[in-house]
């Protein structure tokens, strides 16, 4: 299988071991990933607060490039597959606004690929059973809660991504693995976003709330797939709350042997070596 790869700027960046699992599960998944010619930035945390049309170009022109390779394009950031699916939701149905950031851009924007998550190509392209067959190490004793956040499914009309409710897909990854999900009604509450930088005492009560439910649930990590999202958890839960947080293609990558996941542990703020060490599983 060979796809078009947005990796915007986390997964350089704040979220770099993101990408690199990204890459190395991918890789050992027969996925191939073919990076865009001269990507830029989507505009994702600040563009559509500030300029609509500027929300709508800077992920036009990521877009128009995908599409000179003709495939979908996976785009594993959830701020930037959002951006991504809105623009394309605008472009299809606003002719007027299509030509006008056309013309913003330089290029034609055709329409066409499909923007994807590598949450949706692992569980409907790869297949579960799949994954579970290169599983070389059970996560058991993982009792991992799935965090979705809000940037993957809403607005639902948007992103049309799993059951913006009730996600279920890193769950049946998660469970691959062969981690014990934990059960919580708190998968798409919002963890504060960029308000971590502005009004950074209401992201920790968010993330504290999120932090709590997740002891109630009985977990002992939160998995995530969004950068923002990893931040605030990983940065911003108050000292008496705090769990182990992680990118679910670290968990990937760990439980099919792959090289990288220490590495990647070592550049939480939230040491989870402690937790994975005790359960065996390092």
């Amino acid at each position: 299988m060979k796809v078009s790869y947005y990796p915007g700027c986390s997964l350089h960046a704040t979220g770099k071991e993101y990408g690199q699992s990204v890459r190395a599960v991918s890789k050992a998944l027969g996925i191939e990933l073919k990076e865009i010619d001269d990507w830029s930035c989507c505009g994702a945390t600040s563009a559509h607060s500030t300029n609509f049309k500027l929300s709508i170009a800077l992920p036009a022109r990521d877009l128009i490039a995908a599409e000179r390779d003709a495939m979908d394009v996976m785009v594993p950031c959830a701020a930037c597959f959002n951006r991504f699916k809105t623009a394309q939701h605008h472009l299809d149905k606003d002719k007027a606004l299509r030509s006008e950031i056309e013309g913003i851009v330089g290029a034609k924007y055709q329409g066409g690929i499909r923007v994807r998550n590598p949450l949706d190509i692992v569980s409907n392209d790869i297949g579960l059973e799949t994954l579970e067959g290169r599983v070389k190490r059970k996560l058991t004793g993982l009792k991992p809660v799935s965090y979705y956040g809000c940037l993957l499914l809403r607005p639902p009309e948007v992103c049309n991504f799993d059951d913006y409710e009730n996600p279920v897909l890193m769950d049946g990854i998660l469970r691959a693995l062969g981690a014990d999900v934990r059960s919580w009604s708190y998968k798409t509450d919002c963890c504060g976003g960029s308000l971590t930088i502005s009004k950074t005492g209401v992201v920790v009560k968010m993330v504290d709330k999120l932090m709590t439910m997740a002891r109630e649930a009985e977990a002992n990590c939160l998995v995530t797939a969004c950068p923002v999202c990893m931040a605030n958890l990983d940065m911003r839960a108050s000292e008496h709350v705090r769990l182990p947080v992680f990118y679910f293609t670290e968990l990937m990558a760990l439980a099919m042997g792959l090289e990288g996941p220490e590495k990647w542990f070592r550049l939480h703020n939230i040491d989870p070596r402690p937790l994975m060490t005790g359960l065996g599983l390092l």
